[in-house]
């Protein structure tokens, strides 16, 4: 158990980061079964801010990326939708969320 106490889950093979994340994938799976939702992807990676070198090309500041949990198109309007499964909004995340609409116009969907 970690400190925002999630329990890791395994199904069908696939590993999640907790159960809510896993029951939302069932959850999605089966929408996309049903032909309501299209191209569902896991762990999407959004680069937001590249890494940064300096003139000897050695990396100064590494990537900052927000890793997606569910990455779907809405099979009715053709627009991506972007899932968070998301129990605590920690710092990090918050800048994340706020740069993915500002750098790709995207907002994360929390479930």
């Amino acid at each position: 158990m970690n400190k925002y106490r999630n329990k890791r889950t395994r199904i069908s093979g696939e590993v999640f980061d907790s159960k809510r994340e896993a029951r939302r994938w069932q959850e999605l799976r089966l929408l996309e079964k049903a032909g309501v939702i299209k191209e569902l992807q896991r762990q999407v990676k959004y680069n937001l801010i590249p890494e940064q070198k300096d003139a000897k090309r050695k990396v100064i500041e590494r990537e900052c990326a927000y890793i997606a949990d569910f990455v779907y198109k809405d099979a009715e309007t053709g627009q991506t939708v972007v899932e968070d499964a998301k129990g605590i909004r920690t710092r990090d995340y918050v800048i994340k969320r706020k740069l993915m609409l500002w750098i790709f116009g995207i907002r994360i969907r929390e479930v």
